[in-house]
């Protein structure tokens, strides 16, 4: 189990974490018109997948944002923000923000998510809920760049996750 802090409070966040080089874990969510999004539909693209508590949370309407404004600089890869918020709670959030380049998943029937990415919040009050994390995945599923995010209300390093996903097929 790993710790991280809310508000300067240590909390637990259970689960596996991928490490890079592992294969990332099928997974299935849900897209806001309430359909299946299984991560095997998007084999032979590299991904990036952000992982936070909410979208309506302030973290998680910032790194939407921030995502939404850097995906032009990875042409050919699918972004994802994936999240334990409803459907209708994510594309509330895609209307009032504007948000075309990147996609918000809901993790409404897909639980698992949360102990295959390592992301599984344990302790309240945010338990049920997934800590703040940041993942690059190649066309193979392998993963690239990992990181858990030490503080929930922190945004990850995208320059180092950009540095990763940028390094070509050898």
């Amino acid at each position: 189990m790993a710790t991280v802090l809310l508000n300067g409070e240590p909390i637990g966040v259970g689960g596996r974490f991928p490490r890079v080089g592992d294969t990332a874990s099928s997974f299935m969510l849900v897209d806001t018109n309430l359909g299946d999004v299984p991560l095997s539909k998007f084999m032979g693209k590299r991904k990036i997948i952000a992982v936070v508590p909410s979208v309506d949370a302030d973290i998680g309407l910032r790194m939407v944002r921030r995502l939404e404004s850097i995906a032009d600089s990875f042409p050919g890869t699918r972004i994802f923000v994936v999240s334990v918020d409803t459907p209708y709670a994510l594309s509330r959030v895609i209307n009032a923000e504007g948000i075309r380049k990147i996609q918000l998943l809901s993790t409404l029937r897909g639980r698992d998510f949360h102990k295959d990415y390592g992301v599984m919040i344990t302790d309240v009050p945010l338990s049920g809920m997934m800590s703040t994390a940041l993942f690059g995945l190649d066309e193979d599923d392998t993963v690239l760049y990992a990181e858990l995010v030490q503080d929930v209300n922190n945004e990850p390093a995208y320059d180092k996750m950009a540095e990763a996903m940028l390094v070509q097929p050898g």
